[in-house]
């Protein structure tokens, strides 16, 4: 088996974000997949565009439904990034094949989805403090995958 890390987005719902991840995962070279529906059109000019510049869209693996992504995850580590994890990511260690899953920008993953995933880690940040922005995230969270892993 080919070992990846592999960054996944559920249902983004701001096009720029999303961008802004196809980049990062290009230059560090980590597989990008989406779960849609998304809340723009991946089939947008500007937005392939971008893509175009930096990852082949055969590159972005898509799946229909977070049922698809499940069910073809199914002997695969799923670690859900989270605002309402109780673990820090640095106390993590990532392994080569984890599949790093990230909430929708507006409405994170639905409670179901918590409930499915046993790995759900987050980002410390100070006090009253929502979140950062989930194109900041991925990068740090890459960053240490690759540190702990160090596939690139």
């Amino acid at each position: 088996m080919n070992k990846e890390l592999k960054i996944a987005l559920f249902e983004p719902d701001i096009p720029q974000n999303t961008a802004a991840i196809i980049r990062t995962c290009a230059c560090l070279g980590a597989k990008l997949e989406i779960i849609e529906p998304c809340g723009f059109l991946l089939s947008d000019k500007r937005f392939k565009r971008v893509v175009m510049d930096y990852m082949d869209e055969k590159e972005i693996k898509l799946y229909q439904s977070s049922d698809h992504f499940f069910k073809s995850k199914k002997n695969q580590r799923i670690i859900l990034m989270t605002t309402k994890a109780s673990e820090s990511y640095t106390n993590f260690k990532f392994d080569k094949n984890d599949t790093i899953l990230f909430g929708r920008e507006s409405a994170g993953v639905p409670k179901g989805i918590h409930k499915l995933i046993k790995n759900r880690l987050k980002i410390p940040m100070k006090n009253n403090k929502r979140s950062l922005n989930i194109a900041s995230s991925v990068a740090i969270i890459l960053a240490e995958c690759l540190k702990q892993t160090k596939l690139n």
